[in-house]
């Protein structure tokens, strides 16, 4: 694995700019890579298509969901029962998935608001990485970090990050769209 520096730019020039800089510069040009970073959500990454198998900020709701499903169930049960001189035989079953169906809407309460930090994760404390435009550069001397980075500045380049990984041929082969950026400048 290599030392990979890589930072966020406008446009397409901006990559092919960047591209010449750094070869002009020393660096190898099969080792540069430069491509469009999608949304977040939109990288395609399970079978399903998506990034997650499940939302991030719902980790609580199947909990939720079955506590209150439970609960009103057995209140609707026993409501049922209690209407059975009027309801006959069906009124205890009728309550149970009433009271089921509106205890389900008790998950509602698990929700997170927009922005609210999760308890006991910290996933959410450093930002997705960004959309659009991101150049890259690979190299195994530690001592063209500096360089490299330096040369990204001098390009405007926003959010510059350290990543550990392979370019070949001009492909980040593996680079995970959905992993948290360590951010240097």
């Amino acid at each position: 694995m290599s030392t990979i520096i890589a930072g966020h730019v406008q446009l397409q020039e901006d990559v092919e700019r960047a591209r010449r800089a750094l070869v002009d510069a020393g660096f190898d040009a099969d080792r540069v890579s430069g491509f469009y970073v999608s949304q977040p959500g939109q990288h395609d990454t399970t079978p399903i298509g998506g990034d997650n198998i499940l939302s991030p900020g719902a980790k609580e709701t199947p909990e939720g969901v079955v506590k209150g499903v439970a609960t009103g169930g057995v209140v609707g049960a026993a409501i049922g029962a209690a209407t059975v001189p009027v309801t006959g035989p069906l009124g205890p079953i009728v309550g149970g998935l009433v009271g089921g169906h509106v205890g389900s809407l008790f998950s509602f309460s698990k929700m997170k608001e927009a922005g609210e930090h999760e308890k006991g994760g910290d996933e959410n404390e450093v930002p997705p990485r960004l959309t659009g435009m991101l150049v890259a550069v690979a190299f195994d001397d530690t001592g063209l970090e500096s360089k490299a980075v330096d040369i990204m500045r001098q390009l405007g380049a926003q959010r510059i990050e350290r990543a550990q990984g392979n370019i070949v041929d001009g492909d980040w082969a593996d680079f995970d769209p959905t992993c948290r950026p360590d951010v240097i400048a």
